[in-house]
């Protein structure tokens, strides 16, 4: 009998080998080839950003229930992984002779409704032409961001600006919280100005605890290795229109957020608008 050597530990009959070839694909390999292509569709149109965890949300809202673990192993065998986590790295600093505002929140970055909590702070982001800087306000309530303002100046108009944005698009009540840093433009005597115009509670971290302002952290660390870290901007617009793209395309109105049940900011507060009109 003549034999086909597969591999160095492997040989199988000429016969064998040939009634291999013809034999049907099974059930269980169609299936698992059908959900990976679904998967890698679903990875694609992340921008490769997914991991196993929210291409199992997708796919589940889209009718094909599967595990999670399932997912994980095809994932692997295709090649596909999401984008990993990266630490926190302070960015403002503090001006010793402007006031501090007490902390209000405690690391309780909860909220029973939208406007009663923000959080804002600013990161930078690296262009061929120098840096471009990036102030946001979040919602803690749907950690949508409500506001964001970029400029090559890292000063207290940046803060103002997103300030302004956020303001004129949610119309908050009185009481608001806002949190931000000790940074120096949260500081200014403008931004805590304006923030008594609008009677927004003014609060701020611990000295030199960027654990107090975490969402607003997590929210940078998944703009920087979702999006900026993969990218090589020649110009600071092209940055800009990037990270446009990036908040108002897809963070807020279509990326599944753990925090809200694998959804996305905009469908959760969609949602809980809704069930509210049920409720009165």
């Amino acid at each position: 009998m003549r034999y086909i050597c597969i591999d160095r530990r492997r040989q199988v009959s000429r016969s064998g080998y040939y009634a291999w070839r013809v034999r049907p694909e099974s059930r269980r390999a169609r299936t698992d080839r059908e959900l990976t292509e679904l998967i890698r569709q679903i990875h694609t149109d992340s921008d490769g950003v997914y991991g196993a965890a929210k291409i199992t949300a997708e796919l589940n809202e889209q009718g094909y229930p599967c595990g999670r673990h399932k997912v994980a192993r095809l994932m692997r065998l295709a090649g596909l992984k999401g984008c990993p986590k990266t630490t926190f790295k302070v960015t403002t600093q503090r001006d010793p002779k402007h006031p501090v505002a007490d902390n209000l929140l405690e690391q309780d970055f909860t909220a029973e409704g939208p406007n009663e909590r923000w959080a804002s702070d600013i990161t930078y982001i690296k262009t061929r032409q120098g840096w471009l800087y990036l102030a946001v306000v979040l919602d803690l309530y749907s950690r949508r961001v409500v506001g964001w303002s970029m400029s090559r100046w890292i000063s207290r108009h940046l803060v103002l600006d997103a300030l302004t944005m956020a303001v004129q698009q949610r119309l908050p009540d009185d009481g608001l919280i806002h949190h931000s840093d000790r940074g120096s433009q949260y500081t200014s005597d403008d931004f805590r100005d304006e923030l008594e115009m609008q009677k927004i509670q003014c609060s701020m971290s611990g000295r030199g605890n960027c654990y107090d302002n975490a969402v607003v952290e997590s929210f940078f660390g998944l703009l920087k290795r979702e999006r900026v870290n993969r990218n090589y901007y020649l110009t600071r617009d092209d940055a800009k229109q990037d990270i446009f793209d990036y908040i108002e395309c897809f963070y807020n109105r279509k990326r599944r957020h753990g925090y809200l049940g694998n959804i996305s900011p905009a469908v959760f507060e969609e949602r809980a608008k809704l069930l509210q009109q049920v409720v009165h």
